[in-house]
């Protein structure tokens, strides 16, 4: 099992840029695909982007272009750089595996508000 703790999150302006941590802990994230999620209000949580352990990306739509996903296995952390955030971006944000099979942490609050 593997715990994780997101942070980084804030209240950001439209067009501004924030950058969240993962941090895990136990074993499993250096071979695992790891993955960003949301979930906005009143919306089921979705997948952002997801890093395999080879560094290989994959992005949604909504935010190909903007976000970033990169990890470092040796310090077991990954991170997502977000730039150019827009209104839609406000959500709660959550790392887990691409499978999302382990143990949600409390996730990081992103608010784009002007």
């Amino acid at each position: 099992q593997v715990q994780l703790v997101e942070s980084g999150g804030g209240l950001v302006q439209p067009g501004g840029s924030l950058r969240l941590s993962c941090a895990a802990s136990g074993r499993g994230f250096g071979i695992s695909t790891m993955a960003w999620y949301r979930q906005a209000p009143g919306k089921q949580r979705e997948l952002v982007a997801s890093i395999t352990w080879g560094d290989n990306t994959v992005y949604a739509d909504s935010v190909k272009g903007r976000f970033t996903i990169s990890r470092d296995n040796g310090k077991s952390t990954m991170w997502l750089q977000m730039n150019n955030l827009q209104y839609e971006d406000t959500a709660v944000y959550y790392c887990n595996s691409n499978r999302g099979n382990w143990d949600w942490g409390q996730g990081t609050q992103v608010t784009v508000s002007s």
